[in-house]
Parts: C-alpha cells; sequence; structure tokens
C-alpha cells in the first residue's frame, strides 16, 4: 500500500492535495511536527482541515510532537485511520496507546533510524502498526538509510505472532521500495515533485 505524504508539496497545497485523492493511492500521509520533538513545524489542524477534511482517500496521520495527547486531541477530528507518535517521546507509552484506541482510531508506534528495535517489543500485542523511519524524521527529501533494513526484517519475523501492519517512512521511491518488505509505504518528494503523480504512483506499484 501507498500512504503519500503532502509535505512536499510547495505550492498549489489544495489543488495538488485534490490531485492525489483522485489517484489510486491507499492513504494521505500527514506528517504532523511541533518544531520541538524535530526542529521543523508543520501544520497545525486549523490549516490541514481545510485542506484534507473533505478528502476521500483514509488518513494516515504521523505525530512528530512532544505533547502526543494534545495533538490527538486537535487531530481526531479528520478521523484518521491510524495516528502514529514516537516510542522516543517521554511519556507514559501505555497510557498513549489506550488514549488513542479511545477515539476509535487505530494506534501506531514510530522508532528513528537509531532506536533499537527491541524497545517495542512490549507494546507490540497492543498496537496496530509499526511505523520505521528510513530517514532522521523531521525532514523531506532525505536519502534512505539501508542500515534501517534488518529492523524492518526483524519486524516481519515476529510479525506472525501479532496484528500489527508495518510501515516505512523516508527517501522511498521506485528504485528503495524494493530494498524493504512492508506493507505499507509512505512516499513524498517521489510523488509530488513530479508533474504526474498516477505516473509515478504506478512505477511504485
Amino acid at each position: 500500500m501507498i500512504s503519500a505524504s503532502i509535505l512536499s508539496i510547495k505550492e498549489n497545497l489544495k489543488e495538488n492535495i485534490k490531485i492525489l485523492d483522485e489517484t489510486n493511492i491507499d492513504f494521505i500521509h500527514l506528517d504532523i511536527m511541533d518544531g520541538k520533538f524535530v526542529q521543523n513545524k508543520t501544520w497545525d489542524i486549523d490549516d490541514v482541515k481545510d485542506l484534507v477534511l473533505n478528502t476521500s482517500k483514509p488518513k494516515d496521520v504521523h505525530l512528530m510532537v512532544e505533547d502526543v495527547k494534545e495533538y490527538v486531541d486537535k487531530f481526531k477530528i479528520l478521523k484518521p485511520t491510524y495516528i502514529t507518535f514516537h516510542l522516543e517521546v517521554k511519556q507514559d507509552i501505555l497510557y498513549l496507546i489506550n488514549y488513542i484506541k479511545k477515539q476509535g482510531i487505530k494506534v501506531g508506534i514510530s522508532i528513528k533510524p537509531n532506536t533499537d528495535v527491541s524497545l517495542l517489543f512490549p507494546y507490540l500485542p497492543l498496537i496496530d502498526l509499526v511505523l520505521v523511519m528510513t530517514v532522521e524524521p523531521g525532514m523531506g527529501g532525505q536519502k534512505f538509510i539501508e542500515s534501517v533494513i534488518p529492523k524492518v526484517d526483524k519486524l516481519n519475523e515476529l510479525k506472525k505472532n501479532y496484528n500489527y501492519l508495518i510501515e516505512v517512512d523516508g527517501g522511498i521511491n521506485d528504485t528503495t521500495i524494493s530494498k524493504v518488505k512492508s506493507d505499507i509505504y509512505v512516499v513524498g518528494s517521489y510523488i509530488t515533485s513530479s508533474n504526474n503523480y498516477q505516473k509515478q504512483i504506478n512505477n511504485l506499484k
């Protein structure tokens, strides 16, 4: 499945999101950054609501924020399929998993490229999605980090005992997509920097 990130769309955002929504992608991926957990800051809910509330594709929300609960409360209005937060936040992970589930939203946990995959193990029975960052979070258009591949392999190996999907995010294009086995691929600039979104999506699929 392809989850298309709108992070790299620089102009005519509303029109281009509409074009993206009319392709055969599986999800619209929203990268939400607070300028604290990562250096960059992206949209607040008021900006995003106007852009994506009326799109037909399911929403996949990736929170790169310190105060996860605050952002869950803001973004649940979009009725996303998934809200994913980072294992590296200094908060009660079990509380956050349960809090997101109580909103009727599937919950994902993300890890940065240098985070040990074993730190996820206690939470695997409880979550719906594991998002492995294949670049450092916070910036679009980075190069795929190949050293992350064994982590994804390990999660694929463990997956038969659980019910989570694997998602990879960062540097995914028509070359790197075949290097890593995942259920969902987050793709940004490879699609949105092109003038033919559907053609690029076809290349990936």
